[in-house]
């Protein structure tokens, strides 16, 4: 902003040589254009790091399942002791480690077992079908919806990069942990996500160091941005 005031002011100001002058509106228009690009850029970036932060408020979106029908998060979650979402995927091996598992997590949180745990998958990965995603639900057992999120949107608000990666909702609705289910896909020895569940269901708090984990697993392969996005 001084070289734009310095712009306005310099002829009365300054008792320089004439052809000073000469590159004076040159520097004027170079620190306009640089400002607008710097306010404009910083437009662009608010927009696209909007991400929901642990401890704050999930905002409510809607994805469809691999049958068309629409399913919205608020509405899931009405009246359930929490909420787990979990980005899935059918081509990745690390994720299929853990069918199991999320299918007895699902037994003992769920609703038949009585503790109103809502389960809710997500697959973001640009090349799976919707078909596959609705053969691997069937084949594993899944008994809970597994929507697409065919632009990535919804991975990049919560900001989940791997799969399989899960995020815990306490009641309200806020975001209380996320990351990975338990600390190996093959021989766990801690176990994140029963844990916090545990807390989040019997409403005491997540101690700060367990509420976030690394999670650990295949990459989401997202769909290319235009005109952002220049990689090969």
């Amino acid at each position: 902003m001084l070289n734009i005031f310095t712009c306005f002011f310099i002829k009365n100001s300054l008792p320089v040589k004439k052809r000073l002058f000469t590159f004076a509106p040159f520097r004027c228009m170079y620190a306009a254009i640089v400002i607008f690009i710097g306010i404009a850029g910083g437009g662009v970036t608010a927009e696209k790091s909007e991400k929901v932060e642990l401890d704050a408020i999930v905002k409510d979106f809607t994805l469809k399942d691999a049958d068309g029908a629409s399913h919205a998060l608020y509405q899931l979650t009405e009246e359930k002791s929490a909420t787990v979402v979990l980005f899935l995927a059918t081509q990745c091996p690390i994720a299929t480690d853990y069918a199991d598992r999320v299918v007895d997590l699902v037994r003992t949180y769920g609703e038949k077992s009585g503790k109103k745990v809502q389960f809710i998958g997500i697959n973001s990965n640009k090349q799976e079908t919707l078909q596959e995603i609705a053969e691997y639900s069937k084949k594993h057992g899944f008994e809970f919806p597994v929507l697409k999120d065919l632009e990535n949107k919804i991975a990049n608000y919560f900001g989940a990069k791997r799969t399989p990666e899960v995020f815990l909702l306490d009641t309200e609705r806020i975001l209380r942990y996320a990351g990975a289910i338990d600390n190996s896909p093959k021989e766990p020895t801690k176990h994140y996500l029963k844990d916090a569940l545990d807390l989040v269901i019997a409403g005491k708090e997540i101690p700060e160091k367990a509420k976030k984990t690394r999670a650990v697993g295949c990459t989401i392969k997202r769909v290319r941005i235009k005109d952002v996005d220049r990689t090969p």
